[in-house]
């Protein structure tokens, strides 16, 4: 099964995009692995960025991620998906 994550958050500039990506994509495999006993690449190498352009832009965004649940088949209905509360829906 092929799972996606869409992740929409502020970057500090302490970080770069690519440090944070590497951290994360690093520590959630390591805990992936151990949880399932296994060994191995979890996350394919590349990702895909989409910078924020305006508020508009920020909410048609948020409102995509929101509703991939729902796209996915997942639930029937948006509010039945657990992680489903956003800002931007309201």
């Amino acid at each position: 099964m092929k799972s996606r994550l869409h992740w929409q958050f502020q970057l500090l500039e302490k970080y770069s995009l690519a440090e944070v990506i590497k951290r994360m994509k690093g520590r959630s495999a390591q805990a992936i692995n151990k949880e399932k006993h296994k060994q191995g690449k979890v996350w394919q190498a590349d990702y895909y960025e989409h910078h924020i352009k305006s508020e508009d832009d920020l909410i048609t965004q948020a409102r995509y991620i929101v509703a991939n649940p729902l796209r996915a088949g997942l639930v029937d209905n948006i509010s039945d998906y657990a992680f489903w509360d956003c800002i931007y829906l309201k």
